[in-house]
């Protein structure tokens, strides 16, 4: 029995096939019994068959599924992590050079004061004294790290709960109100990076914050930042911040000031206390709430901060038309050679009370009369005797148009060029009291007609200057020679190119306003040349004076009967002629200028000690309606005049200069020198 089991057929449930099957012969009886079992193998094999077909799981077919998806997963991982190491080593390649970590490069300041010592302006950019953590407040670092990064001295650079937090914030505002950030990743930005917001750049960001990390401790980390961070006002660094906004050194800031400074990371300019007092409280009482938060002070020491009162530096407020001045003196600072790439601080000319007459003067004229006289725009320069300008006004609105009318545009100076023909006229041996005829005239077929079309007949020089009678002057012009004209007006300062025709005499020729005005200084100061200037002296960051100024001008260049003669003829203008606009109860003197369809209008004039000049105008050149320079620009010299000179005493007019210093050649051989000279270079003779 043993041996027939044994020898027994036996089929495996998944194959069909025989196994330990015996090689003898079997018997009938054991071949039947064969045939039952095989029977019942078939019968077992189509129920295991019938079970395949109708979806039953295969053990065998499942494994093989997981290791596929397995298989693919891994090779998914190798060749991502083989992109993304070549992502970070494309970026570690385009990262900025490092070196120079602790080096600032930031262009060099100019400060600008006003004549007084004010401080009227700063460029460029302003780097207090480096401090350690040491040597600041403790409450300083802590604002910082309260408002900016709480976690600064735990993280490794880059704050998984800070970016966490700020996502959640920015998904639920729907908007970006918090950033996710660290010290060291603003330090990072603010030192090697670009301010662009590109997926690249957060990049490089992220790779620098490690960087920086592993190669400087967290304090160095943190002196770094407070001492090269942007804090409005041009200030880089919480030194530069305290001497700007408090007027002392960071290691003497208080609690409430130190909240100040740390609000101002967010956005300097919004928050500076210069610029909104308020605005800036309320951001010190969030960084103290946000120090209460973090366990820095007390909510006592909170409130007693909060109830502070400040005492604010001396911020310069940049507003419009100061910044015409100021673009027009940091222009010339090349002028005074290799001194610009070092921290400067200027000395200018500018009088502040005489600036803020001229503004309100020029914004009344346009608001009260521009529309009606179709007048969008003036200028006005106000400057002593000797050149020293002392208010200056470049257009209506600084932030809508940069061009400076007073200094930069070049526009017609009509009958206010006169002065100049009558200057040549004069020294040609002509005199205020010889007369002309005031009637139609013709020159090479030219005909030029006097304002309103009405002749005089007989007139004197003098009352011809008063009236600004057109025929007159061009006789005048003639009679002294269209290259004296052109010579004196370059002698008193006018550099612009001017035509050489008869039309000279009526203003054809285009000036700026900066120079027509420091022409008329010179009748002003009795016939002494000066060359306008806004700076007087220049020092460096040591105090150190690299420049001052001593004088300017070519000395005397018209005698004193002339220059007499001259101011006789401008006051005229104004007691009895077309200036009578002008008259403000004092000695004063000018001339009217009209060109052609009211295009330009200007007055410029004087009193023993303030000159100054306004036009009024459109800069695209159209017409005005009727506006004369007798009508607004006199009303507006009145009117700043009025205020510029209310302090100052009642004084003639200078027709005398003083005598000349010993030592010096006699005045008239100097001024005949310098006529033969400037007739030879414009007449084309050598």
């Amino acid at each position: 029995m043993a041996e027939r089991n044994r020898h027994e057929l036996r089929l495996d449930p998944e194959d069909s096939r025989p196994r330990n099957v015996s090689p003898r012969a079997e018997s009938p009886a054991r071949e039947a019994h064969g045939t039952s079992a095989k029977g019942d193998a078939a019968s077992r094999q189509r129920g295991n068959g019938a079970r395949r077909a109708s979806g039953a799981p295969a053990g065998g077919g499942g494994r093989r599924i997981g290791w596929t998806l397995f298989r693919w997963a891994l090779v998914v991982a190798i060749w991502g992590g083989v992109a993304l190491a070549g992502i970070l080593g494309y970026f570690a390649l385009t990262l900025p050079d490092t070196a120079d970590l602790k080096t600032a490069e930031r262009r060099p300041s100019i400060t600008l004061l006003t004549s007084d010592g004010g401080l009227l302006a700063t460029f460029g950019d302003l780097f207090g004294e480096p401090l350690t953590l040491r040597e600041m407040p403790k409450y300083l670092p802590e604002a910082v790290i309260a408002t900016e990064d709480r976690r600064f001295y735990s993280h490794f650079g880059i704050d998984p709960i800070g970016l966490a937090r700020a996502l959640y914030v920015n998904l639920r505002a729907g908007h970006v109100v918090q950033g996710g950030s660290t010290i060291t990743q603003q330090l990072a930005k603010n030192i090697f990076l670009t301010p662009e917001r590109t997926t690249a750049r957060k990049i490089q960001e992220a790779m620098l914050a490690l960087w920086l990390e592993r190669k400087f401790t967290k304090d160095q980390l943190l002196e770094i930042y407070l001492n090269r961070v942007y804090l409005g006002a041009g200030t880089y660094g919480v030194d530069a911040a305290a001497h700007r906004y408090f007027g002392k050194s960071a290691r003497q800031l208080t609690l409430y000031e130190s909240a100040i400074i740390g609000g101002l990371l967010k956005a300097p300019s919004k928050f500076s206390p210069a610029r909104d007092p308020q605005v800036a409280a309320a951001r010190a009482g969030q960084v103290l709430a946000n120090m209460v938060d973090a366990g820095f002070i007390s909510p006592e020491q909170s409130t007693a901060a909060a109830r502070e009162s400040v005492q604010l530096g001396h911020v310069a407020s940049l507003h419009g038309s100061n910044r015409y001045f100021a673009d027009w003196l940091i222009e010339q600072i090349p002028d005074f050679g290799n001194i610009g790439n070092q921290d400067l601080t200027i000395v200018t000319t500018l009088d502040p009370r005489m600036q803020a007459a001229a503004e309100a003067s020029v914004a009344e004229t346009l608001a009260r009369d521009g529309p009606k006289a179709a007048a969008s725009q003036a200028a006005l320069v106000a400057m002593s005797p000797d050149g020293a300008v002392r208010a200056l006004v470049g257009g209506r609105d600084y932030g809508s148009s940069q061009f400076n009318r007073a200094t930069q545009a070049l526009r017609q100076p009509g009958s206010a060029f006169k002065a100049f023909v009558y200057l040549a006229a004069l020294e040609a041996g002509l005199r205020p009291t010889d007369r002309m005829v005031d009637g139609p005239i013709s020159i090479g077929g030219w005909q030029p007609h006097n304002y309103g079309g009405r002749y005089l007949g007989s007139v004197s020089l003098a009352d011809a200057f008063a009236e600004s009678i057109n025929t007159v002057a061009v006789q005048v012009e003639m009679r002294a020679g269209v290259s004296r004209v052109v010579a004196a007006a370059h002698r008193l300062g006018i550099t612009a190119p001017l035509g050489n025709d008869a039309s000279l005499a009526l203003g054809t020729s285009e000036v700026s306003l900066l120079e027509l005005t420091g022409a008329y200084a010179t009748f002003a100061n009795g016939g002494t040349s000066v060359w306008p200037y806004g700076i007087a002296e220049i020092r460096d960051r040591q105090g150190k004076i690299l420049f001052q100024r001593s004088g300017s001008g070519l000395g005397r260049i018209m005698t004193p009967q002339v220059a007499a003669d001259m101011t006789a003829l401008m006051s005229g203008v104004i007691a009895r002629g077309t200036g009578k606009g002008a008259a403000i109860g004092r000695p004063a003197a000018g001339k009217t200028g009209t060109t052609q369809d009211s295009r330009d209008a200007v007055f410029v004039g004087f009193t023993a000690d303030l000159v100054a000049g306004v036009w009024l105008g459109n800069d695209d050149n159209s017409p005005m309606n009727r506006v004369t320079g007798g009508t607004l620009p006199a009303r507006t010299w009145k009117d700043f005049m009025l205020v510029a000179t209310k302090d100052m005493p009642v004084r003639p007019l200078q027709s005398t200069p003083p005598p000349a210093p010993s030592g010096q050649p006699e005045q008239p051989a100097v001024i005949a020198r310098a006529t033969n000279w400037l007739e030879s270079l414009f007449s084309g003779r050598r």
